[in-house]
C-alpha cells in the first residue's frame, strides 16, 4: 500500500460471508438497534480489509476518502512531527475515518495497526446512497463526530497543559541553577579560605605583638571596616589596584598579588594604609594585611552564599504562591503580586526585556481561583515575550475601572494582523510556527476569565499590542 491510497490494509483472499459480517456489525456499539436491512446494506457494500500489527495505514496529510468500521483490532494515530503521544486510538467497535457530514479533509497523523485489524471500509462516493439506505446512520455519525471533537479537544488541552508545565519546570530549573551553582562555588571557596584564614591567624600570633600594638592594629582594622561599609555602593577609583601594588612593594610587603585585589575591591586606598606603616615593618604589614584580606574574602563569600540561598528561597516562595499550594481553591488574590509571581517563573526570558509597571495604589484584592488566574498571566506574558522575541518592552498595568479590575499587558512587538484579531481566541487557531503552539493558550485564557465573570479583549497595531482583562471586584456570586 502506498501513502497515496490510505486504506485499512488489503482485501482478504476469501471474503467473509455477509451473514457473518452482519453478526459482527451488530456488535458495534454505535450501530446497535438498526433494522436488519440496514445491517445488510452495510455488510453488502462495505469493502472488507485486513491489516497485520505494525502495518502503516496512512500518513499525516494524506487525503481522507473513506469511513471505516473497526470489527476487530486497534488503530493508533500520532503526529509524525509532534512526538510519540497518541493523537487518537481507534479500537474494535468504533466508527472512524471520514464520516458523512464531516469536514475532515486529510488525516491528522500517522496511522498504524497496533494489533491485527479487521474492518469494513466505505468510500465517500457511497455516502449519499448510505444515508438513503440507512437513515439512522446520520444521527449515529453525528454522535460519533461530537464524541470525536470532545476527545480531541480533551487530548489537545492535556497536551497544552503538559507543555505549559514543561516550560514552567524548565524556567524554574534554569532560575534555580544559577543561585544553586553560585552557592556551591561559594561553599567550596569558603572552605579553602577558612584554611587560609586559619594559617594567617597563626602567622599573626607569631608576631608576638604587645597589647598596645595589638590595640592599634585592631583600631585600624575597625576603621577600614567602617570605611568599607560607607563605600558599599560607591564607584571604585580606576587603577586603584595598581596604586596599592606600588605602595605594598615600596613597604616590603610580600604576596601583593593576594592582598591588593581584595583591598582594591573594598575601596581601601594607599593613604589609608599609611597608619599601619607607622608602627609595623614590612613583614608585620604583610601578615596583618594578608590576614585582613583573607577575612574580607571569607565574609564576601559568605555573603554570596546568603544571597544565593535567599534567591532560592524566594523562588520557592514564588512557585508556592504561583501554584497556591496548601490553599483553598478560592483565595483573596493580590493581582499585582500575582503578576510578579508569574514574572518570576519567566525570569530566564527577561534578561533583555524592559518591564514597566503601573500598579495603582491601594488596590483591592479579589476572590478568585488564584492558580487559574496565574495560568492566564502565564499565557498572556508568554505570548507577549514571543511577540518581542524576548527583546523589547513589556508594560503591566493594574487599576480599577468602575466595579471591575482592569489588567493590561502591553508588548512592543510587530502586532497582530487586523484580519486575525477576531480569530485569536478560537480553539486550535495559532499564528505560531508548527510545533510551537497548539492554539489553546488564548482559548484557555478566555475560558478562565469567563469562569470569573470577566472579559478579555485585545487591541493591536504595529509596535503596540495590549491584552485587556476585566474582572469583577465582587466575585462571590460568580461561583
Amino acid at each position: 500500500m502506498t501513502s497515496a491510497t490510505p486504506v485499512i490494509g488489503s482485501r482478504p483472499a476469501n471474503p467473509t460471508p455477509v451473514a457473518d459480517l452482519i453478526d459482527a456489525l451488530k456488535r458495534i456499539a454505535p450501530l446497535q438497534g438498526m433494522e436488519e436491512c440496514e445491517y445488510e446494506w452495510l455488510a453488502t457494500y462495505g469493502v472488507e480489509r485486513y491489516a497485520e500489527a505494525g502495518a502503516t495505514l496512512f500518513h499525516e496529510g494524506d487525503a481522507a476518502t473513506s469511513m471505516t468500521i473497526l470489527l476487530k483490532g486497534e488503530i493508533h494515530v500520532r503526529r509524525e512531527r509532534g512526538g510519540p503521544a497518541a493523537l487518537f486510538i481507534g479500537r474494535s467497535g468504533q466508527i472512524t475515518g471520514l464520516l458523512p457530514f464531516s469536514r475532515m479533509k486529510t488525516y491528522g497523523g500517522l496511522g498504524y495497526a497496533a494489533a491485527p485489524t479487521w474492518a469494513l471500509e466505505y468510500d465517500h462516493s457511497l455516502f449519499p446512497e448510505m444515508v438513503r439506505a440507512v437513515p439512522s446512520i446520520t444521527q449515529r455519525c453525528v454522535s460519533v463526530l461530537l464524541d470525536r471533537v470532545r476527545e480531541v479537544t480533551r487530548m489537545e488541552q492535556q497536551t497544552e497543559k503538559l507543555n505549559a508545565l514543561g516550560k514552567l519546570a524548565g524556567n524554574l530549573a534554569h532560575e534555580l541553577n544559577n543561585p544553586a551553582s553560585a552557592a556551591q562555588r561559594a561553599a567550596s571557596g569558603l572552605l579553602e579560605e577558612l584554611r587560609v584564614y586559619g594559617r594567617e591567624k597563626y602567622r599573626l600570633g607569631g608576631l608576638c605583638l604587645d597589647q598596645q600594638l595589638t590595640q592599634r592594629m585592631q583600631q585600624w582594622q575597625q576603621r577600614m571596616r567602617d570605611l568599607i561599609d560607607e563605600r558599599a555602593h560607591a564607584t571604585l577609583t580606576p587603577l586603584l589596584e595598581d596604586d596599592l601594588q606600588t605602595w605594598l612593594r615600596a613597604h616590603g610587603v610580600q604576596e601583593t598579588w593576594q592582598i591588593a585585589p581584595e583591598l582594591a575591591e573594598s575601596g581601601i586606598t594607599p593613604a589609608e594604609l599609611e597608619p599601619l606603616a607607622e608602627f609595623m615593618d614590612g613583614p608585620g604589614i604583610t601578615v596583618v594585611l594578608s590576614q585582613f584580606a583573607s577575612s574580607l574574602r571569607a565574609e564576601r563569600i559568605a555573603k554570596a552564599m546568603l544571597d544565593s540561598t535567599a534567591r532560592i528561597f524566594d523562588l520557592m516562595r514564588a512557585i508556592k504562591d504561583y501554584s497556591y499550594m496548601d490553599q483553598a481553591p478560592i483565595q483573596e488574590v493580590d493581582l499585582p503580586q500575582s503578576l510578579e509571581n508569574t514574572l518570576t517563573m519567566l525570569q530566564s526570558r527577561l534578561e533583555h526585556v524592559t518591564i514597566e509597571r503601573h500598579y495603582a495604589p491601594d488596590l483591592p484584592r479579589i476572590s478568585a481561583y488564584g492558580s487559574e488566574l496565574n495560568q492566564v498571566w502565564m499565557a498572556l506574558l508568554e505570548n507577549a515575550l514571543d511577540a518581542i522575541e524576548d527583546r523589547g518592552t513589556l508594560t503591566l498595568s493594574v487599576k480599577t475601572s468602575g466595579d471591575l479590575m482592569l489588567i493590561e499587558i502591553w508588548d512592543s512587538g510587530n502586532g497582530i494582523p487586523a484580519e486575525l484579531t477576531d480569530r485569536i481566541f478560537e480553539p486550535f487557531f495559532t499564528t505560531k510556527a508548527p510545533g510551537r503552539g497548539l492554539g489553546l493558550g488564548l482559548d484557555t485564557v478566555q475560558r478562565i476569565i469567563r469562569k470569573h465573570r470577566g472579559y478579555v479583549s485585545v487591541e493591536s497595531r504595529p509596535g503596540s499590542t495590549c491584552f485587556q482583562v476585566r474582572l469583577p471586584i465582587e466575585q462571590l456570586q460568580a461561583y
